[in-house]
């Protein structure tokens, strides 16, 4: 910045005020047009006339009846790219990337130099802009006198646009005029409750507006391309045509100042800034069709569109041309159809890097060399504060803010979808978590305290969470170490939920303790490498278990593979009785008011003859019953069509047909509707599919205990010490799986703006898994899948895009609404069982799947790590330009893919064998392995392939000192040859020398206190 301070100052001096021949520097003087444009556009202006706009271009041309100049004619518009009248006239062309001539360009440049200029002329009508621009014209003597009239009598014809021809016939006024002035709204277009006033209503202001701009008619206005212009956009009118009455062509370049809104000179009711005007000799039209073509197409630019804004003279327009010009490539005439129209790109290149000023030495950054944040999760969340839960209060003062905007920010449709989604989603996998619990501990903790567990945790996190975007969820280690703890218990005569109590209650106040000491600033460790390893394992087991739960119905509902056609009517299966009944079946037959001779095995249907533990005998039995093909096939067959209808819905949003807010609200509302179409035709087929199975019953599952539990129990005191130990590694658990996933929602790809809270995520963690302990409820903790979930549900992109251009991203819907009421419906899932009982599971476990391979695209198009798998099978030619393959060697990528591949697989086996609950200390393990990667690769190598891992406090320090001494050498050096420089002998020089001086000298002083 400071260089920028110098540099400015040296060149305003030299070049405005000296003579290249007198002063020895002649290399600030040979500045490139990039670094003209780059000055233009670094002057800070407080002025608001000259704040860049969006724009809209238009381009008429005169068009010719009977011989003579009718009137001008709309023959293509730009909003970010170019759409032209077809031939036929009856349409607009699809928008398309504008290809232009290098002949027009010159020509074009030559209009700018040699044309007339006018900068924020002071017009309200397109008389007066005439009028003035006439005047000027025939001042300089680029038009003749008795010329004047036959111009202005061109410029004033009327103009006749695309749409008005369809419009015509349409019932005018789709939107109310109020609408559309508090889209636009500009201090010349309002004045009382965003209306535009009629002449007579309208107060007298300063800057007038004409009869001509004081109404609009509506009926004439497309208002489905009305919605895609941004708020506040202005217009640049291209004007070019061919005349008799010339025998040279005029041109002319206006910038209006205020910007004012003519009617009938642009297709759309937006104020004109810019107007752009060729008027030459019949016979060359092509050629000044190409010229407003390329005027148009400049004005799109971003950089050239800032310095039309910003522009003092007609210099600095045609070093803005020049710069494009350096930035504009060719393609070889016997190469390419000129024809063809190119495909507006999905993603734009940003050009920030063209209004980037040359490094300090006055050399450019290395080509292609992109500036990359050392810093991945540079903010203040992660600061170390040094002081006692103060990470802990920072986030709560971060936070505290926004709450009433988490609140308010919620009142959308998309929320309302994202909440049936979610739901929808959470519940199947909590039910299924609490079923198997209900197995491994034998009743002490089944489905309904899973899901009381999981309503009263979730709706606590999202009320006073730092990161409510987050869905809380059951994990496959938490169960592997339910397993072995019950198995402990059970072999030591222990009680199994007072040792859990303690245990829950010692992790609960470890995990106080790393918020008490700002543990959490530790995840700035945790890099994309560990991330991406992490994530893609769990999008992968959520792929899997989809899958496997979905072939696990086939052990309920078996197939006959082995059938004989033939013997169809010999097809049956009968309930017969045991061979060999042992002594305690007998007895449990005698209690049950049964005997081996009163049964009537024959007539027994399938439950009760599972039941009194009978044998189903006959070709149409398997090992668990008879087979029941229609149900699994059935099951199959939903489980894939909500996966695909689920894919298809969501990215309707794109698709070609319906209005843009239908299309908008099936992509927002994609489950919910395959959901709801899925449970209908699983209704009306009839088939007996296997139904989600919820309590209906609001008490626990064993009757042996009850709500609140004792941490001590008929345990011995010793116990309470012990428990410190396995709670240890739970705190790892928590602490891993809990930040890993908050890494993950807060990366700076979301665009969030409100801020994280690592410390304060997990203090509510914490005292929620102490309460469930006490209560004797399942531990809760981040779930990645479905916090990615619900983040996808909750994007947003921008509204009004232009024509040919994709939807930007704008950021994501933070709110606390959505996960609030996602866990209270899930509390009052008990009291909708009559509903939720007809929704069958093979459904939900399509929308598993469908969670997984989205939620691993979503991670795909962030993350490198199945991109550089790929490359494993790609001869070297036909590999993509992916950006880190330039500048780093392809054989240390593969190593990098193979050692995170590695982990990726070591992570598999340990999360699906016994030894699961060691799983956090594996991926606790990976941050250590990604730190002797230091050793193989350089600094810059692993700046592409991942996030630099942070230094210590004194090496930071060190490099910054470093660094200043640096930039402090190249300014002395950038400076030295003032030294040389002989004292002219104007005295106004002396004087810009001196001031030069004194401005560098105090920058340099100010360097040295520093």
């Amino acid at each position: 910045k400071l260089h920028r301070n110098v540099t400015i100052i040296y060149y305003y001096y030299y070049c405005k005020h000296c003579t290249s021949d007198f002063w020895p520097l002649p290399t600030l003087c040979a500045d490139t047009p990039s670094q003209r444009v780059q000055f233009i556009l670094g002057t800070e202006d407080d002025d608001l006339e000259h704040v860049s706009h969006d724009l809209f271009t238009e381009l008429d041309e005169l068009s010719f009846r009977d011989g003579n100049a009718s009137e001008w004619k709309e023959t293509a518009r730009w909003l970010k790219f170019e759409e032209d009248v077809e031939d036929g006239g009856e349409r607009w062309s699809k928008p398309y990337v504008a290809t232009l001539s290098l002949h027009s360009l010159f020509e074009l440049r030559s209009c700018i130099l040699n044309g007339t200029v006018m900068l924020d002329m002071r017009a309200n009508s397109i008389e007066e802009i005439a009028g003035m621009l006439i005047d000027s014209m025939v001042a300089s003597g680029q038009l003749k006198e008795d010329l004047r009239e036959k111009v202005r009598e061109a410029m004033l014809k009327k103009h006749h646009h695309q749409n008005e021809r369809k419009l015509s016939n349409r019932i005018p006024l789709v939107r109310s005029i109020a609408d559309i002035g508090k889209k636009h709204s500009d201090p010349l277009l309002l004045e009382r409750n965003g209306e535009i006033l009629s002449p007579v209503e309208r107060r007298p202001s300063k800057v007038g507006v004409s009869r001509e701009s004081s109404s609009v008619d509506f009926s004439k206005v497309d208002m489905n391309f009305m919605k895609k212009i941004p708020p506040g956009a202005e217009a640049s009118n291209v004007l070019v045509g061919e005349v008799d009455f010339l025998e040279k062509p005029i041109t002319a370049f206006v910038r209006l100042s205020p910007a004012v809104l003519i009617t009938g000179l642009t297709e759309v009711p937006v104020p004109t800034r810019f107007l752009f005007l060729l008027l030459g000799p019949r016979g060359k039209g092509p050629q000044y069709h190409e010229i407003g073509r390329s005027m148009a197409t400049l004005m799109t630019d971003e950089i050239f569109h800032d310095v039309a804004y910003k522009a003092k003279d007609r210099t600095d327009l045609l070093s803005g041309i020049d710069e494009f010009l350096d930035q504009v490539t060719v393609l070889p005439p016997g190469e390419w159809d000129p024809t063809i129209r190119i495909e507006p790109p999905k993603n734009v290149p940003s050009q920030m890097k063209r209004k980037r000023p040359s490094q300090p030495n006055g050399t450019a950054s290395p080509a292609g060399e992109l500036e990359k944040d050392e810093d991945h999760h540079a903010g203040p969340e992660l600061q170390r504060t040094g002081r006692l839960f103060g990470g802990l209060v920072l986030d709560i003062k971060r936070k505290l803010p926004f709450y009433w905007s988490d609140i308010r920010d919620s009142l959308s449709l998309q929320c309302l979808a994202s909440v049936l989604f979610l739901y929808c989603a959470c519940m199947s996998p909590v039910i299924t978590f609490g079923g198997l619990l209900g197995e491994a501990t034998k009743g002490n903790i089944s489905a309904i305290e899973s899901l009381f567990g999981a309503s009263l945790t979730g709706v606590a996190y999202s009320l006073f969470a730092g990161q409510p975007l987050t869905i809380l969820g059951s994990t496959g280690p938490v169960l592997v170490f339910e397993k072995i703890l019950f198995r402990f218990c059970t072999d030591y005569g222990l009680s199994y939920l007072s040792l859990r109590t303690s245990i829950g209650l010692w992790t609960a106040f470890l995990c106080l303790v790393l918020v008490a000491t700002d543990a959490s600033s530790l995840v700035c460790y945790i890099t994309r490498f560990t991330e991406e390893a992490f994530a893609s394992l769990i999008c992968i087991i959520f792929i899997y278990e989809a899958l496997e739960k979905l072939f696990h119905l086939g052990e309920h509902y078996p197939v006959n593979t082995h059938n004989n056609l033939d013997n169809l009517t010999l097809y049956s299966c009968q309930c017969s009785p045991p061979v060999n009944a042992s002594d305690q079946l007998m007895q449990e037959w005698n209690r049950t008011g049964y005997s081996p001779d009163s049964i009537q095995w024959s007539n027994l249907n399938v439950s009760m003859c599972t039941t009194l533990h009978g044998e189903f005998v006959g070709p149409a039995c398997g090992h668990h019953g008879p087979y029941i093909p229609d149900v699994l096939f059935w099951s199959i067959i939903l489980f894939f069509t909500t996966f695909f209808l689920s894919s298809f819905f969501k990215q309707f949003k794109t698709e070609r047909y319906f209005p843009t807010r239908v299309r908008s609200t099936i992509s927002d509302f994609a489950v919910f509707i395959t959901i709801m179409v899925m449970v209908l035709v699983d209704y009306l087929m009839g088939i007996p599919s296997p139904k989600l199975n919820v309590p209906d019953r609001f008490e626990p599952t064993s009757k042996n205990r009850g709500w609140l539990m004792d941490p001590l129990g008929e345990n011995p005191w010793w116990t309470l010490l012990v428990a410190a130990l396995p709670a240890l590694l739970c705190t790892i658990l928590i602490f891993m799986d809990q930040q890993i996933t908050a890494v993950i929602i807060n990366r700076k790809e979301h665009k969030l703006q409100k801020g994280c809270g690592y410390h304060l995520d997990l203090l509510i963690v914490a005292v929620m898994l102490g309460v469930c302990s006490i209560m004797g409820l399942p531990w809760f903790v981040a779930a990645t899948v479905l916090s990615i979930s619900h983040v996808n549900s909750l994007k947003v992109e921008s509204g009004c895009s232009a024509p040919g251009e994709q939807p930007k991203f704008l950021g994501i819907r933070e709110q606390r609404v959505t996960g609030f009421m996602i866990f209270v419906l899930m509390g009052c899932s008990v009291f909708m069982t009559s509903v939720l009982k007809f929704i069958p599971m093979p459904v939900l476990y399509g929308v598993f799947l469908y969670m997984g391979v989205s939620s691993l695209k979503g991670i795909q198009v962030r993350l490198y790590f199945f991109d550089r798998i790929k490359l494993f099978g790609m001869p070297s030619k036909h590999q993509p330009d992916l950006i880190y393959l330039r500048y780093v060697p392809l054989w240390k990528v593969h190593i990098f893919t193979l050692v995170q591949l590695t982990c990726l697989v070591l992570l598999w086996v340990i999360k699906a064998s016994s030894a699961a609950v060691v799983f956090p200390m594996m991926v606790l393990a990976l941050v250590f392995i990604r730190k002797l990667l230091d050793f193989f690769f350089t600094k810059r190598e692993l700046s592409w392939l991942d996030d630099l891992i942070p230094e210590s406090k004194k090496k930071k320090e060190d490099d910054k000192k470093k660094k200043e001494r640096e930039k402090l050498v190249k300014l002395i050096s950038l400076v030295q040859p003032i030294k040389h420089i002989l004292m002219p002998s104007s005295g106004m020089k002396s004087r810009i020398l001196f001031q030069l001086l004194s401005e560098a000298s105090s920058v340099f002083f100010f360097l040295i206190i520093q």
